[in-house]
């Protein structure tokens, strides 16, 4: 199986990516709930294969997806009964990238984490390494690491100006205040 992972200087974009876990089963018929690390459980229902490895080595078809509450209730090709669906239990499952339908100026997280942080009015001074990122509910709340010092920002669009995962790059304009004892 030829792997397509694009590679730009040191930082490399993965054609597989963690969408959730699932936690449990429901029913007696193979159904699963699925706890999808995403924006929530409607996300999940784009794809119709899912990946048990980060690299696409095996994959299973999606037969149904639907949201209940902040899971989702999923069956898959081949889950039958209860005890196979018992065994995925913690089971981390994968998407290709590619298959994934966001909006323009959305990331996943996982290509955000390990991003350089500079400012957007002085290009060459470094913030740090986005390290983190927090879902607050109103905005998300991305870590900024350096020198072993954490650093909060709200990724809103008045201070996250510029994104490029492709480079390794995100431009801020940060709150005043934040990093003041970087002077």
């Amino acid at each position: 199986m030829n792997f397509d992972i694009t590679l730009y200087g040191d930082f490399m974009i993965k054609e597989f990516l963690e969408v959730g876990q699932i936690v449990g089963t429901h029913g007696v018929r193979g159904e699963m709930r699925f706890n999808p690390w995403a924006d929530g459980p409607e996300f999940v229902k784009q794809f119709k294969t899912f990946y048990y490895d980060d690299n696409g080595e095996k994959s299973i078809k999606v037969l149904s997806v639907r949201p209940h509450g902040n899971v989702a209730i999923v069956k898959l090709e081949g889950i039958d009964t209860v005890e196979k669906a018992s065994a995925l239990r913690n089971k981390v499952l994968y998407i290709r990238r590619d298959d994934a339908k966001i909006k323009e100026g959305s990331y996943f997280i996982s290509e955000l984490i390990g991003c350089d942080v500079f400012d957007a009015d002085t290009p060459e001074a470094c913030y740090g390494v986005l390290s983190d990122v927090s879902e607050t509910g109103a905005n998300d709340v991305w870590h900024i690491t350096k020198d072993g010092k954490e650093y909060l920002i709200p990724a809103i669009p008045s201070v996250v100006i510029n994104v490029d995962v492709a480079a390794n790059r995100v431009e801020i304009r940060p709150l005043r205040g934040i990093f003041d004892d970087e002077n």
